[in-house]
């Protein structure tokens, strides 16, 4: 059963803060529901947002231009396909920092018989819908 307390959280933080350092990205981390930590980024100097729409326009060319994925201000990181759909330095902060969110995380889910059985979730949030990411 996924669990996630203060106490890891804190031990994780000492890295993540580290991370997002390194990077110049102002960030929060917190616990939801003793399952799932969550980073959210308020600031950075890295333009995720915009990395994110090039990525995704270049890999759904075919589409239809009003059909294809478009964010504006604010986004919720996939920590599974991250790699699909950011390149350069945004690829590369979120490399590291989901590396660090799951040091010491464990998978052993089979979603064949529908069993799940995971240390903790993980969720970034690139700014809120209420407070939209700045970039600096």
């Amino acid at each position: 059963m996924a669990y996630m307390n203060q106490q890891r959280k804190a031990q994780l933080a000492v890295t993540i803060k580290a991370i997002c350092k390194t990077y110049k990205v102002k960030a929060s981390l917190s616990v939801n529901n003793h399952s799932t930590l969550v980073l959210n980024i308020k600031s950075s100097p890295i333009d995720f947002i915009k990395n994110f729409n090039e990525v995704e326009a270049k890999r759904n060319m075919c589409r239809e231009p009003h059909m294809r994925e478009h964010a504006k201000d604010s986004l919720c990181i996939n920590p599974y396909w991250y790699h699909e759909h950011y390149s350069g330095k945004a690829k590369e902060f979120l490399s590291k920092v989901i590396t660090a969110m799951n040091v010491g995380n464990h998978d052993r889910s089979d979603i064949q018989s529908d069993y799940f059985d995971v240390g903790w979730y993980i969720s970034i949030n690139i700014g809120k819908w209420n407070k939209p990411y700045v970039l600096v």
